[in-house]
């Protein structure tokens, strides 16, 4: 999945749109009702995730049950939260690494 077909799913889904608070490419995702983000869309380096090389990837940081964190953690594609509550947020890496 790429940043694209996550919008498209989650206007869909949930008839949100991204928004983008600090003009540039990262995008954040909010409830309707409250405006408290669900999700956020971020350009990340690869050394940022733990991974090997100097390129930026696109990653999916999105609130997740705490229970389940640590086992999508051990899935390909999956790493602790970048600039979030490692707790409650996961990233998932956009560059079709993670199961579909």
């Amino acid at each position: 999945m790429n940043r694209q077909e996550v919008f498209e799913y989650v206007k869909q889904q949930y008839g949100t749109e991204p928004d983008y608070p600090w003009k540039d490419w990262n995008a954040v995702l909010r409830h309707k009702d409250n405006s408290k983000w669900y999700g956020v869309v971020l350009k990340v380096g690869r050394d940022k995730l733990g991974l090997s090389g100097e390129e930026t990837i696109d990653v999916l940081n999105v609130k997740c049950d705490p229970v389940l964190i640590g086992s999508l953690r051990t899935q390909p594609g999956f790493h602790p939260a970048y600039h979030m509550n490692k707790e409650k947020w996961i990233s998932v890496r956009l560059d079709g690494s993670a199961p579909g």
